[in-house]
């Protein structure tokens, strides 16, 4: 493999290990927080597998219509669903997956009011199918692929650069090697 293959190779997998890095990690420098839509009941607004970016709000901002990620239980389970009331005299949300529909056709809405404490932000941004990479690379399976690509781009950076000599006599040429080499008597 040539230094410029390797070179190029080096670049795109830190161009893609950065990109990843950022849409992961570093919008939450910018109040983001990331989360992957893991069911449908949000559909066609947030398809299912998408990475969600979520912006803290106070709760007197949230207006019946918004959606917003709130923590459901005291395990810490969050969701993605849409405000259908308001009620600041008991603090609450009263929410609805919007693809949650009865038989009648009627919106189902969800069992527990949200209490204005559990409300973590409204979603700013959806990428559809990021979520699925985002939770794999969550899994063993895809950190020791992340540390793979890390160390492959170290390699392919760094490895061709120190494998070669180069000549004292003319810089950027390789001396010859093997038999046509002989050595000054």
């Amino acid at each position: 493999m040539t230094r410029k293959a390797g070179a190029l190779i080096a670049a795109v997998l830190t161009a893609l290990l950065l990109a990843l890095a950022v849409l992961l990690v570093g919008v939450r420098l910018i109040g983001l927080t990331p989360y992957t839509v893991q069911t449908g009941s949000m559909v066609p607004q947030y398809p299912v597998g998408s990475l969600i970016y979520v912006r803290h709000v106070a709760p007197e901002q949230i207006s019946v219509g918004d959606a917003i990620t709130f923590v459901m239980d005291a395990q810490g389970q969050v969701a993605t669903h849409q405000v259908w009331q308001v009620d600041t005299q008991t603090r609450c949300f009263y929410t609805q997956g919007i693809a949650n529909i009865g038989p009648d056709g009627s919106p189902v809405h969800d069992g527990q009011p949200v209490p204005f404490g559990n409300l973590v932000g409204r979603p700013v941004l959806c990428i559809p199918l990021l979520g699925y990479l985002a939770a794999w690379l969550t899994t063993a399976p895809g950190r020791c692929a992340t540390a793979a690509l890390l160390l492959c781009a170290l390699v392919f950076d760094l490895l061709p650069g120190a494998a070669q000599k180069r000549s004292p006599n003319r810089p950027g040429v390789v001396p010859a090697l093997g038999p046509a080499s002989k050595p000054k008597t």
